[in-house]
C-alpha cells in the first residue's frame, strides 16, 4: 500500500521564515544598523566639522592677495604653511620623571595632540647627561589643528604677553622657515594658572614652502604673525 504524501507546508506557515509570518521581508536601509545614509550635501555645521577660519583665510585672502603681490601665475606657486613643529625642553626631568610629566600635560593642553618625548642623543659629563635619558617633549601639528593652533597664537596668546612689541623679524633660517621663542606657557587660555608646577617656556617652528625668507615674511604676514618693526 503506497504513503499518502506530505501535504506541502503553506507560504505563510512556521516554516516560512521572515517572509512567510508576514509576507515579503522588509529590505534593509542602506547605511549600516538601521540609520538612514548621510546626507554629503549637507553643511559642516551639521556634521560637526567645521573648518578652521585661518585655512579658509589662506584659500579666499592671502592666495589671492599673494598672487597680486607677487606676480604668481598659478595658486599653486603660491607659499603655504607645510607644519608648526612645537619644542619644549625640560632639563630637570632626567632627575624627576615627574616634571616632564606636567610638561607634557601642558603641552598636550596647548596643541590638541599628545606630544612625544624627545631623548638625549648622547652622553654628556660637564652636564651629567647620559644617552637615552628623557629631556623634553615636542609636538609636530599638520592640517586643520596646525591652523588652529596658529589661530590661538596669533590671536589669543601673542596679545597677552607683557610689552609685546611683535615677534622678531631675524628668526628665519634662510630656508623660509621661521623659529620663535616663548619665555612662558601660562600666556595660552588652556594653561590653568594655579595648576602650574613651574613656568617654562618652548620653541615654535613654522615650516613653509617658500623657497626665500623673503616669501615665507610675506606669508606669514599675510596669516596674521605679529611682526616687530624697525622703530621697536
Amino acid at each position: 500500500m503506497a504513503e499518502p504524501k506530505k501535504a506541502d507546508k503553506a507560504p505563510g506557515g512556521k516554516g516560512g521564515g521572515a517572509a512567510g509570518r508576514g509576507g515579503q521581508a522588509p529590505a534593509r536601509p542602506k547605511g549600516g544598523k538601521g540609520a538612514p545614509a548621510a546626507d554629503p550635501a549637507a553643511p559642516a555645521s551639521v556634521s560637526g566639522t567645521v573648518p578652521p577660519r585661518m585655512r579658509e583665510r589662506f584659500r579666499t585672502a592671502v592666495v589671492p592677495a599673494m598672487m597680486k603681490e607677487r606676480g604668481y601665475g598659478n595658486p599653486f606657486q603660491v607659499p603655504r604653511l607645510a607644519k608648526v613643529v612645537i619644542n619644549m625642553g625640560v632639563g630637570e626631568g632626567k632627575e624627576n620623571a615627574k616634571v616632564l610629566d606636567f610638561a607634557t600635560a601642558d603641552l598636550q593642553a596647548i596643541s590638541g595632540q599628545k606630544p612625544i618625548i624627545t631623548r638625549a642623543k648622547k652622553s654628556i659629563a660637564n652636564f651629567k647627561l647620559r644617552e637615552n635619558v628623557p629631556i623634553g617633549c615636542k609636538v609636530t601639528l599638520r592640517g586643520p589643528r596646525m591652523y588652529e593652533f596658529l589661530d590661538r597664537l596669533v590671536n589669543v596668546a601673542l596679545p597677552r604677553v607683557r610689552d609685546f612689541k611683535g615677534v622678531p623679524p631675524k628668526g628665519f633660517d634662510g630656508r623660509g622657515n621661521y623659529n620663535m621663542g616663548l619665555k612662558e606657557q601660562i600666556i595660552f587660555p588652556e594653561i590653568v594658572y594655579d595648576k602650574v608646577d613651574k613656568v617654562r617656556g618652548m620653541d615654535i617652528t613654522m615650516v613653509t614652502t617658500a623657497r626665500t625668507d623673503e616669501e615665507a615674511k610675506a606669508l606669514l604676514t599675510h596669516l596674521g604673525v605679529p611682526f616687530r618693526t624697525a622703530e621697536a
